[in-house]
């Protein structure tokens, strides 16, 4: 599970050859959640709220990069980290 970006004690990273939709993971303390890359919705899992928020707003403005990522890890390749949220 490369880790493709890190930021305020939120992981993020996504899993070579995982399941559709495309998604990424992202860990925070004990939480854990998985977040849809195309409509940037909470999947599966549970965060803080705060931490949600700031989450999916470096997604937005990262989107294309994690689709780059998806369709790297998809095919077993490198993946590239993504500047974490300033």
């Amino acid at each position: 599970m490369p880790i493709i970006s890190a930021f305020r004690g939120i992981k993020i990273y996504i899993y070579w050859r995982d399941h559709m939709p495309p998604h990424f993971h992202a860990s925070y303390g004990g939480f854990e959640v998985l977040v849809s890359i195309e409509e940037l919705e909470v999947i599966d899992g549970d965060f803080p709220s705060k931490q949600l928020k700031m989450l999916l707003g470096w997604a937005a403005f990262h989107q294309e990069e994690l689709r780059e990522n998806w369709e790297l890890a998809r095919e077993k390749q490198e993946l590239f980290a993504i500047e974490p949220l300033r």
